[in-house]
């Protein structure tokens, strides 16, 4: 009965995204163990908020919140893939190799190293469409390392605008990425 239409209809998940941003962090903080991980899954869920088309929705906190778990569920099944994956590969080509042994193989094939050369191309061209702000704030978060709230003091700017800025900068890699993959 207090909710408001708004929010009842999921037009006010940003509203109570920034509302809620400090709580979420700590959510999130609580479930990944570090802050940074939070903060780049909490970029993620600002980008699905504003990307996604989302139906009615009775309680937009609850929903907040289902959204960030599920986020962290996914990274934790991605990593669980990446690390089954790397071990398959490193058993094929090594064979089976006990537990806490380190093997790095420095010898790229030519094929790889071009894709590789490839690929950064594409990343380069990519970075270079962005504008100026969503450049800057792109370049001190995942180039320089810096999290959301060193971006924001560095630049002079509120975290919510490092935000913003981060949404457009994914959204124009992802517009040029997907562009320049289909040529």
């Amino acid at each position: 009965m207090g909710k408001s239409m708004d929010e009842a209809h999921g037009a006010g998940l940003e509203a109570l995204y920034t509302l809620h941003h400090a709580e979420l962090l700590r959510f999130l903080t609580s479930r990944t163990g570090e802050r940074a991980e939070a903060e780049e899954i909490l970029q993620d869920l600002w980008i699905r908020i504003q990307s996604t088309s989302i139906g009615p929705v009775g309680n937009g906190r609850a929903y907040l919140y289902r959204m960030a778990q599920n986020l962290v569920l996914d990274r934790l099944r991605a990593q669980k893939r990446r690390a089954e994956r790397d071990r398959g590969w490193s058993d094929a080509h090594y064979g089976a190799i006990p537990a806490g042994t380190e093997v790095v193989d420095d010898r790229l094939n030519a094929e790889e190293e071009m894709a590789a050369r490839e690929e950064t191309a594409r990343i380069a061209s990519a970075l270079a469409t962005l504008p100026e702000g969503a450049a800057r704030v792109f370049r001190l978060h995942k180039i320089d390392g810096l999290n959301h709230g060193e971006v924001a003091a560095q630049l002079g700017i509120t975290r919510s605008g490092v935000e913003k800025h981060m949404a457009v900068a994914m959204k124009y890699l992802r517009a040029a990425l997907r562009t320049e993959g289909n040529e």
